[in-house]
């Protein structure tokens, strides 16, 4: 089966991580974001992927490759302005010489999850649904749009970003979709099309099922307190992944050519080639991209620091997120989810805090 992946944003709640690279090429822990994605998906059968992209496409093939080493297919569609959920779905299906198939799966590109999706395939085969909605639970919610299912899995209706009196299921949409082509007729071309708003409300009664997981770990990762929280995640397993089986029994990945004379505090992935001097700290929950250097005294909790980022001695990274080749003076300390952008430079006993972003434009 194809999947299509939707990743036409430009991932603006993420700035500055996203300034230079779409979201779905960003290191998370030690791979692309959407590496994590890609190898759910072959991991539940999929065996071609059709990247519908709008931002920058050019970095994501570069990130992402031919799909050879997630053991995939992978192809690229780029729309020339955006035309939403519905109609990249459409867009895709025209620029394949042989089209989606008859039946395919549909992907937000920006969630992390466990989900059986081999369930779900299963379970709409069994129904012989035209579309099969995947459902988690969420504790809070009245900021998401909720599905209301009956006991045989037919939904029954849609309610967006309910009062708390109108709460009356906790199961939202995971952005994982089974699709039969007839879906597409129902999707008006050469125009942008929501298929949540416009398509889903036609299918009510006429083959729309879901399907809940309520044992699946499901995030969005849209802002950078959810990049945090998925960075976390990933390194204490409460997400299955690659990236998480690679640490040890320490909960320690390292990398290739890394020299180590601090302290290491599990879980942290370093990336190949880093430096982290004595007396200088590296964890719990830290993640490192390649080539950072930390200086001694330094210590880095909690974070995400990419690609060619210099810790200075004695600085403090709390909570925070270093874009690739940002430096951060002596002394200094960032926490508190401030992002800090590409090739900044944070000075020397400065304080960066309450969530601030800092661009290029920032620096010094």
């Amino acid at each position: 089966m194809r999947a299509v992946i939707l990743v036409g944003g430009e991932g603006t709640r993420l700035r500055p991580l996203t300034s230079e690279l779409p979201k779905p090429a960003v290191k998370l822990v030690d791979r692309p974001m959407m590496a994590f994605m890609l190898e759910w998906l072959a991991a539940n059968g999929i065996a071609e992927v059709v990247m519908a992209c709008g931002f920058k496409p050019d970095a994501m093939r570069e990130a992402l490759g031919d799909g050879g080493r997630f053991g995939l297919q992978i192809s690229y569609v780029t729309e020339s302005e955006p035309l939403g959920t519905g109609g990249a779905l459409r867009f895709a299906d025209e620029q394949l010489a042989d089209g989606l198939g008859e039946r395919f799966v549909m992907c937000n590109g920006d969630i992390l999850t466990d989900l059986d999706l081999a369930a779900q395939i299963t379970r709409h085969r069994e129904l012989g649904a035209q579309a099969t909605l995947s459902l988690v639970p969420v504790e809070d919610p009245s900021s998401f749009g909720l599905v209301r299912v009956g006991d045989d899995g037919e939904v029954l209706g849609f309610l967006e970003k309910p009062e708390p009196s109108e709460i009356d299921t906790d199961l939202i949409s995971a952005g994982a979709y089974v699709l039969e082509r007839s879906v597409l007729d129902l999707i008006e071309p050469g125009r942008a099309v929501s298929i949540e708003r416009e398509v889903w409300p036609k299918l009510v009664g006429e083959g729309l099922y879901a399907v809940a997981d309520r044992d699946a770990y499901w995030l969005d990762i849209g802002t950078p307190d959810r990049y945090l929280k998925a960075t976390a995640d990933i390194l204490s397993g409460a997400v299955k992944s690659e990236a998480g089986s690679r640490l040890d029994g320490h909960g320690i990945a390292l990398g290739e050519g890394c020299s180590v004379e601090g302290d290491l505090v599990g879980p942290a992935v370093l990336g190949d080639n880093c430096s982290v001097a004595a007396g200088a700290t590296v964890g719990p929950g830290a993640a490192l991209g390649d080539g950072v250097e930390v200086a001694t005294g330094a210590k880095i909790e909690a974070s995400a620091v990419l690609d060619g980022c210099r810790i200075g001695a004695g600085a403090q990274i709390d909570d925070a997120i270093l874009s690739p080749g940002a430096e951060v003076g002596a002394g200094a300390r960032i926490s508190e989810q401030s992002v800090v952008g590409p090739r900044v430079k944070v000075a020397a006993d400065a304080t960066v805090g309450g969530g601030a972003k800092l661009f290029a434009a920032d620096a010094d």
